[in-house]
C-alpha cells in the first residue's frame, strides 16, 4: 500500500472513531444541575414586597416590664429565673391591635412584623407546642391572632419574626447569657421539629404572611432550607429573610443603611429608640429626630432597599406617645412625597451623602439632602429630560447638556430634610445603568458591621 493510501485509510479510521465518540457523548445524559438548597420565591411576590418599601417592626413581650433588652437581658441584667417568670405578671390590658395597625398606617407603613418568639422563647400566640406562651399569662389573649386580623381589616401586610435560636428551650444546645453557654444535654433534631411545628402554626393559622423574619441562626446551617421549603409549600409567595441558617430571599442590614444594590433585595431594620434599644426601654429611652428617621427611609429607597422601623410598646400594651407622634410626622411627609418612595427602585444615580435618587416608569426622583452650592450638578444620562417639577410646589430649573444635568432651586423653595425634583425622561429609567451620584463619596459602605448593641435584638 502506498504511503498516501495508508494515510487516507488511517485518517478515515480516526474520523470514524471521533464521530462515534461524539455520538456516544451526545447520547450520554447530561448531569442534572445541582438543586437549589431551597425553593425560590415568585419574583412577582418579591416585587410586591419591594414596592411597599416601609414597614413597622415590633419587639415586645414580658421583658417590657423591666425596660431591658428582649432576649439579651436574660441571664445578664435580669437573672434567668426572674426573667423566665415575668410572663406571670404580664397583663397588657391596654393592648389594642387595631390601634397599633392604625399607627402604622398613619405612618405610611405598608406592612408589620412582630416578634412572635424572640431568643427568650416566649410565644405571643396560642401555640400548642409549649406552655410558655401568652395564653398562660394573666392576659390570656392571642396577640398574634388579633394583630393578623387587624392587619386584614385595615389592608396592611402582616409578617412574623421568629427567632431560630431559643435559649429557654431545653433541647436547644445553647442558653443564656446571650447563647454563650452550652447545655449539658440537648437534642437539636428535636428542637428543629419544634421550630418547624411552630412556624407551620404561624403560616397556617395566622397568614397569609408577607414575610417570615428569622433571626440569629445559631447551630442551624444546613437546617434552614427545611424552614424555607416548608413555608413555600404552605404559601408560595411568602418572602423569607436571610437569617434562616441557609440564606433566603433578602438581606437584613441591622442598624445601618445597606449599600446601593439592585441585584439582591434588602431591608434595613432600624430603631426609633434614641439609644438603639429594640424592646421598650423606659421613659428615658427617647426617640430619634423625625429628620433622622426620614433620611434613613430615603437612603434605603435610594439604595434600592426597604426599611423596617422598630417600635417597642410599653408593658401596658400602648405604643408610647413619643413613638406614635414621630411616626405620625413621617406619615405626613409620605403623604406629600410618597410617590418618590413607594413602588420605586433605587437609582439611576447611586446615592451619596449629598443626594439619593429613585425611579418609577419614566420618572427619576432626585432627592437633594444637602445643598453644597447654588445648584446640583449631575452626570449625564442616556435619555432626554422632557419635563421637571418640584414636589411640594415651587420652582426648579433643570438644564441638560452633553456634560450633564444641572438642577437649581431657589433657597426659599428648598424643603427641610429633602428637596425632591421629579425628572420625566423620554424612556424608562429602569433601562439606564447606574451612574455615580453627585457629592463626595457614597452614602454608606456596602458592608458595615453593626454596633455591638444592635446585634442584641
Amino acid at each position: 500500500m502506498s504511503t498516501s493510501r495508508l494515510t487516507t485509510v488511517l485518517g478515515s479510521l480516526v474520523l470514524a472513531f471521533g464521530l462515534a465518540t461524539c455520538a456516544r457523548a451526545a447520547d450520554k445524559p447530561k448531569a442534572a444541575p445541582k438543586p437549589s438548597p431551597w425553593k425560590p420565591v415568585d419574583p412577582q411576590a418579591l416585587d410586591r414586597w419591594k414596592d411597599m418599601r416601609f414597614g413597622m417592626f415590633i419587639h415586645w413581650g414580658p421583658v417590657s416590664l423591666t425596660a431591658k433588652e428582649i432576649g439579651w437581658a436574660r441571664g445578664t441584667s435580669v437573672p434567668v429565673e426572674k426573667y423566665d417568670n415575668l410572663y406571670k405578671e404580664f397583663n397588657p390590658t391596654k393592648f389594642n391591635a387595631d390601634e397599633w395597625v392604625s399607627i402604622a398606617k398613619e405612618a405610611g407603613m405598608k406592612y408589620m412584623v412582630i416578634t412572635t418568639k424572640h431568643h427568650d422563647g416566649f410565644c405571643l400566640w396560642d401555640t400548642k407546642l409549649t406552655d410558655y406562651n401568652i395564653m398562660n399569662s394573666p392576659f390570656k389573649r392571642d396577640v398574634v391572632k388579633e394583630l393578623s386580623a387587624a392587619c386584614k381589616r385595615q389592608s396592611i401586610g402582616f409578617g412574623t419574626y421568629y427567632s431560630v435560636c431559643d435559649w429557654h428551650h431545653p433541647d436547644f444546645p445553647l442558653t443564656s447569657p446571650g447563647g454563650s453557654k452550652r447545655r449539658e444535654r440537648s437534642d437539636l433534631d428535636a428542637y428543629n421539629r419544634y421550630l418547624l411545628g411552630q412556624i407551620k402554626e404561624l403560616a397556617t393559622n395566622y397568614g397569609p404572611l408577607v414575610t417570615l423574619w428569622n433571626d440569629v441562626p445559631q447551630m442551624f446551617q444546613g437546617r434552614g432550607k427545611n424552614t424555607i421549603n416548608m413555608v413555600r409549600e404552605l404559601q408560595p409567595d411568602i418572602v423569607v429573610n436571610d437569617r434562616t441558617g441557609d440564606g433566603g430571599d433578602y438581606g437584613t442590614p441591622e442598624q445601618h443603611i445597606g449599600g446601593f444594590q439592585t441585584n439582591r433585595p434588602w431591608e434595613s431594620c432600624m430603631t426609633v429608640s434614641a439609644r438603639g434599644q429594640w424592646a421598650w426601654g423606659g421613659d428615658q429611652d427617647g426617640v430619634k429626630p423625625v429628620e433622622t428617621c426620614l433620611l434613613m427611609l430615603i437612603r434605603c429607597a435610594g439604595g434600592d432597599g426597604n426599611m423596617l422601623l422598630n417600635v417597642g410598646p410599653e408593658p401596658s400594651g400602648v405604643i408610647a406617645p413619643c413613638q406614635a407622634e414621630l411616626l405620625k410626622k413621617m406619615g405626613a411627609w409620605l403623604k406629600a412625597n410618597g410617590e418618590s418612595i413607594y413602588g420605586t427602585r433605587g437609582g439611576p444615580y447611586m446615592p451619596t451623602r449629598q443626594m439619593a435618587s429613585t425611579h418609577k416608569g419614566n420618572a427619576v426622583y432626585v432627592h437633594v439632602l444637602e445643598w453644597a452650592g447654588d445648584s446640583l450638578k449631575l452626570a449625564p444620562l442616556p435619555a432626554k429630560v422632557v419635563h421637571s417639577r418640584l414636589l411640594g410646589g415651587g420652582e426648579a430649573t433643570v438644564t441638560q447638556t452633553d456634560a450633564g444635568i444641572e438642577i437649581s432651586v431657589p433657597a426659599a423653595d428648598r424643603k427641610p430634610t429633602d428637596t425632591i425634583i421629579a425628572l420625566e425622561l423620554d424612556k424608562p429609567a429602569g433601562e439606564i445603568a447606574p451612574v455615580q451620584g453627585a457629592g463626595d463619596g457614597p452614602q454608606q459602605p456596602a458592608k458595615k458591621a453593626p454596633p455591638k448593641k444592635a446585634k442584641k435584638k
